[in-house]
């Protein structure tokens, strides 16, 4: 793939057509989370081609910088294909080391992999991080970023609404999270065993500035970072990304089972790369 550096929305809509394509082929190759990477691939792009992050492999030794917390860790396929394309580790360990080898690239992001800021993957733990880290930033009167991707039943947790709460009481206006909020956790649809009608209500009665948006439309998402950015709220900030879980494969779109699912029969794979012969 190309690493241009055009962030134009044609280009970035182009990019992300791209991505959503490698996320399948790396899911037929080698297996991982294709659902669940499907759903925030616009996110992604938005976030780390656009001139949304400041996140590069040539800053990140640099202590102002971006931070980026892929708190969502079950999503690795969508990470693992832009930190690649973005020069962040070499494109070849994708196939030499993803979920074999020495399992550099891991089931679940480490902080050993160029570009991860965080293990994750015990859900419900990201955002904590996050407040900890702007906290500390803050203190030391820091004017970085803290982006943090969950998922939406990831918001079923506890600990997810502590950080809430002390995100709020500290005025961590330096945090921007994001929830894909694709309305399916692990193996049922959301609404079955704990609903989360009203999130955006949810997180302003927790201090939040929460905006809502089509999770899947790259122009309202990097409009929304960047105002979140130029802001001079004093509360932290959230975008609930409402998308499609497994977006652009049939066979795995608002599918339940999709979290768990493979793209590994020769009807399923020829179906797949069909479902995304037209995009662009």
């Amino acid at each position: 793939m190309n690493q241009s550096s055009n962030t134009s929305l044609e280009n970035l809509i182009s990019k992300s057509s791209e991505i959503r394509k490698d996320v399948v082929e790396i899911s037929i190759a080698h297996g991982g989370h294709a659902a669940a990477s499907l759903s925030c691939v616009e996110i992604m792009v938005t976030l780390y081609y656009s001139e949304v992050m400041n996140i590069s492999p040539n800053n990140m030794n640099d202590d102002s910088r971006d931070r980026y917390i892929h708190s969502k860790g079950h999503a690795e396929n969508v990470l693992y294909s832009v930190l690649s394309d973005r020069g962040f580790f070499p494109r070849e360990w994708i196939n030499k080391y993803y979920r074999k080898g020495d399992c550099r690239l891991g089931g679940h992001p480490d902080k050993d992999i160029p570009g991860v800021e965080v293990t994750t993957g015990s859900i419900g733990h990201g955002l904590g991080i996050a407040v900890g880290m702007a906290l500390s930033a803050k203190m030391d009167c820091k004017k970085h970023f803290h982006f943090v991707l969950m998922g939406d039943a990831e918001c079923t947790e506890g600990s997810v609404w502590e950080a809430a709460l002390s995100a709020s009481h500290h005025k961590l206006s330096n945090i921007i999270a994001i929830i894909d909020n694709n309305a399916i956790g692990a193996s049922d649809f959301l609404a079955n065993y704990s609903s989360l009608d009203k999130l955006e209500d949810k997180w302003k009665s927790f201090g939040w500035n929460a905006v809502s948006c089509d999770g899947h439309n790259i122009n309202d998402l990097e409009s929304i970072f960047k105002s979140m950015i130029k802001s001079k709220s004093s509360k932290p900030n959230i975008v609930i990304a409402n998308t499609i879980k497994g977006k652009g494969v049939s066979f795995l779109e608002n599918n339940p089972m999709g979290h768990v699912m493979g793209i590994n029969t020769e009807s399923e794979i020829s179906r797949a790369r069909k479902d995304l012969e037209g995009i662009t």
